[in-house]
C-alpha cells in the first residue's frame, strides 16, 4: 500500500496560499499532463501555460519532457513517469505536490495504439495497449483524486478536475483497432463511474473526445505512425500509399481538417470552468462523430 498522507498534508497546509487572482483562465492551478513531452499532450500543455496555469509535463521520455518543460517556461517541470506502473504513478503525484504545493487539474492524456485485425493482434500487444489506455487512468485517477479529496477537507471552496483524453474511438467503434477502442469506450465508463464517487468531494470527472490530430507522430511517424499502420493493416479499403489513408482519413470530418491541440484546449477550458457538468464525454471531432 503506498502511504499518500504526507503529500497530502502538504497540499493541505499550502491550499490557502495559492488561491492567487491573476492573468489567465488557470491562473494559479497546477495542472499535470500526462504524455505531455511531445503531440498532442505538448500541444495542450502550450495552450494551457498561456492560460497562467503550473504545468507538470509528465512524460516515459524524461529527457524530452525536460526539454518540453524548459521551452514553456519557469511554471513548467518536467516528471518521468510510466503511467501502468503503479508506484512511477504515485512518485509523479508527489513530485508535483512537492514542487507546486497541490493538485487542481489532473489530465489523463498518455495513449497507445497498436491497429491490428483478430488474427494479427497478439495477447501481449493487446495487454500493453490496454494498460496504458484503460488500467493507467484508473491509477492516476486513484492517486490524484486523493490530493484533491485532501484539498477539499483544507478548504470546502476547493473543486478539481480529473480529464481523461478520451478519443472519438471512444464513442464509435474502430475496424481493426480493436485494442484501442475498447480501452477508450472503457475509459468512458470510468470516467462516469468516478464522476459519481467524486461528486460529493466536489471533483469533476469528464472525458474530451478529440478526433484525429494527423500532425503528431501517432498518425506521421514514417515508420509506426497510424497512417503506416493503416496501410499495412488494411483498414482503408483500396489505398495503396500513406497519402490515399491520409486524405481517406481528411474526408471524414465535416470541417475537413485534423482536430488540433487548440481545439482540445477549448474543450478542457469549458470543462473546468463549468460548474454543472461532471461524467460527460465531449466530442470534439469536426463533426465527424455526433452524439446520438
Amino acid at each position: 500500500m503506498i502511504d499518500m498522507s504526507q503529500w497530502a498534508r502538504i497540499a493541505q497546509q499550502s491550499i490557502h496560499l495559492r488561491r492567487k487572482e491573476g492573468p489567465g483562465r488557470l491562473h494559479s492551478k497546477v495542472v499535470i499532463i500526462t504524455g505531455a513531452a511531445q503531440g498532442f499532450g505538448r500541444g495542450i500543455a502550450e495552450e494551457l501555460y498561456k492560460e497562467g496555469a503550473y504545468i507538470i509535463i509528465a512524460d516515459l521520455n524524461e529527457a524530452l519532457a525536460q526539454q518540453a518543460a524548459a521551452e514553456l517556461g519557469e511554471r513548467a517541470y518536467a516528471v518521468k513517469v510510466n503511467v501502468a506502473d503503479e508506484q512511477s504513478v504515485a512518485d509523479m503525484i508527489g513530485k508535483t505536490v512537492e514542487r507546486f504545493h497541490g493538485l487542481d487539474l489532473f489530465i489523463s492524456n498518455a495513449g497507445v495504439l497498436k491497429a491490428g485485425g483478430l488474427d494479427e493482434m497478439e495477447l501481449k500487444d493487446f495487454e500493453f495497449v490496454t494498460s496504458v489506455n484503460y488500467s493507467a487512468f484508473f491509477l492516476c485517477a486513484k492517486y490524484a483524486s486523493a490530493i484533491m479529496k485532501a484539498q477539499r477537507q483544507a478548504d470546502p471552496d476547493f473543486s478539481g478536475d480529473i480529464i481523461q483524453i478520451n478519443s472519438k474511438s471512444g464513442l464509435e467503434g474502430s475496424n481493426r483497432n480493436f485494442a484501442y477502442a475498447g480501452g477508450k469506450f472503457g475509459g468512458i465508463g470510468l470516467v462516469q463511474s468516478f464522476a459519481m464517487e467524486l461528486a460529493p468531494h466536489n471533483i469533476k470527472v469528464n472525458a474530451i473526445c478529440p478526433g484525429n490530430y494527423y500532425d503528431g507522430p501517432l498518425w506521421s511517424d514514417p515508420e509506426k505512425g497510424l497512417f503506416v499502420q493503416y496501410l499495412k493493416a488494411g483498414k482503408v479499403p483500396g489505398a495503396k500509399t500513406v497519402e490515399d489513408v491520409k486524405q481517406s482519413y481528411l474526408s471524414k470530418s465535416l470541417i475537413k481538417r485534423g482536430c488540433l491541440p487548440s481545439d482540445v484546449a477549448k474543450a478542457l477550458l469549458y470543462a473546468v470552468e463549468q460548474t454543472y457538468e461532471t461524467g460527460q464525454a465531449i466530442p470534439v471531432t469536426g463533426g465527424q462523430v455526433m452524439l446520438k
